[in-house]
């Protein structure tokens, strides 16, 4: 499969030959692919936010480069409209950027942009709306009227109505209550499913990456340290401590029984994998007591 978005040694540089220098990203290569639930962690500082801002060409690498579709989006003459309309970023309390005087009228923005019809751009935003879950009884309201979760969702539709390939969310959680986390996530997971988008999550919940990624990129002072399946990289429990980081709560606790001498798997990453490997502890531990194993 080919990937969808590269970067090639990419190094970046704040206010070059200047006393404010500061390296922020250094020789970093990566790979992203169709339909990918990829999570990018790492402590305030390390990079993470900086590395997206790449993806849709808001900053220029010092030096590397980086390829959409195997083009490099740098060159002379490359269409970053385009990029920015087929790579779709969404910043922290993307709500912030809210405006328009209807959902509806905002969410169509991005479309009317692009050049879409007015029935075109309606189409568009219906959908993306459907996506997110908000349905027609919030169409004609501002988007002031709603709750927290629900100004986030609307500001993600904004986005998928241009109907991204990519969608990179820096910490779309921030601030919500637990609820409004679990709709908030449980919708871009669905996203990835159903629609086929790679999705690029920037976060610094461990539960909430061990949830939802399949993949997971760890930075740290600018670097790239780990890369690979999610159980893979928690499994560096450890080298992610030293980095100021840690393993998900579930992935505790499991360690903390198997501690105690119980006999149970610890690369648990949700409550219901957790759920299920204490049941079977409990069913095997009755076993036993009847002499069945």
């Amino acid at each position: 499969m080919e990937p969808i978005l590269q970067l090639q040694q990419v190094d970046y540089i704040y206010e070059p030959n200047t006393p404010y220098e500061k390296h922020a990203i250094r020789d970093v290569s990566l790979s992203l692919y169709p339909g990918e639930f990829v999570a990018i962690l790492g402590h305030t500082g390390s990079g993470k936010s900086t590395l997206v801002q790449f993806l849709d060409g808001l900053i220029v690498p010092s030096s590397g480069k980086v390829l959409f579709h195997g083009e490099d989006i740098f060159e002379k003459n490359y269409p970053l409209k385009t990029l920015r309309s087929k790579v779709g970023l969404v910043f922290q309390y993307p709500e912030h950027q809210l405006f328009a005087s209807t959902v509806l009228e905002d969410v169509c923005f991005g479309p009317k942009n692009l050049g879409f019809c007015e029935e075109e751009c309606k189409k568009k935003a219906i959908k993306a709306l459907e996506a997110v879950g908000l349905g027609e009884e919030v169409y004609s309201l501002s988007p002031f009227e709603l709750s927290g979760g629900q100004k986030r969702r609307v500001a993600i539709a904004g986005v998928l109505a241009m109907e991204p390939e990519v969608l990179v969310l820096d910490e779309p959680s921030a601030g919500l209550d637990p609820r409004g986390r679990d709709e908030i996530l449980t919708r871009i997971n669905s996203l990835c499913q159903t629609q086929t988008i790679t999705i690029v999550l920037v976060s610094h919940s461990m539960d909430e990456v061990a949830q939802y990624a399949k993949r997971l990129i760890v930075m740290d002072q600018g670097r790239k340290i780990l890369d690979g399946p999610t159980k893979e990289v928690f499994s560096h429990t450890k080298q992610l401590k030293e980095m100021g980081l840690d393993i998900p709560q579930v992935m505790q606790i499991m360690e903390m029984m198997k501690a105690l001498g119980l006999d149970v798997q610890t690369d648990i990453l949700t409550l219901e994998q957790a759920k299920k490997e204490i049941l079977g502890l409990v069913e095997r531990k009755k076993r036993k007591e009847r002499g069945d194993v």
